[in-house]
């Protein structure tokens, strides 16, 4: 599971770089509007260019957002790939890069549990 982050580290000591990124501010609004297909083909460039905990970080959201589109056809493929996405962000801090991790996979649990729960890609509180 995503861990608790670090005291005095709200971010996870890697700063802002996940917001900042072009791709990431235009998958935020596809995960807004519920376009989680999307989300994944918006990150996907970023993913690629990343290394280390930074790259596992993208590929656990984009493993998420699959996790939801997938759901919408197979609910038993979506848990598949919210397992998967969980292998990618463990051992990262629960609050990384700007983003509540934690939360997020609580967000995107429920809404895999409930058909119809709008999950939030949740920011880290300053």
């Amino acid at each position: 599971m995503v861990g608790q982050g670090s005291p005095g580290s709200p971010d996870g000591g890697e700063g802002g770089w996940l917001e900042a990124a072009p791709e990431f501010a235009h998958a935020r609004e596809l995960w807004e509007r519920g376009e989680f297909w999307e989300v994944h083909e918006a990150l996907e460039p970023l993913w690629m260019r990343l290394e280390g905990e930074r790259r596992e970080a993208v590929h656990g959201l984009i493993l998420l957002a699959a996790a939801l589109h997938k759901a919408r056809s197979s609910p038993t493929g979506g848990w598949r790939n919210f397992a998967k996405a969980l292998r990618h962000l463990e051992g990262l801090p629960g609050v990384y890069a700007g983003l509540d991790l934690s939360e997020t996979v609580a967000e995107v649990w429920r809404a895999l549990e409930r058909p119809g729960y709008r999950p939030r890609l949740c920011r880290a509180s300053p």
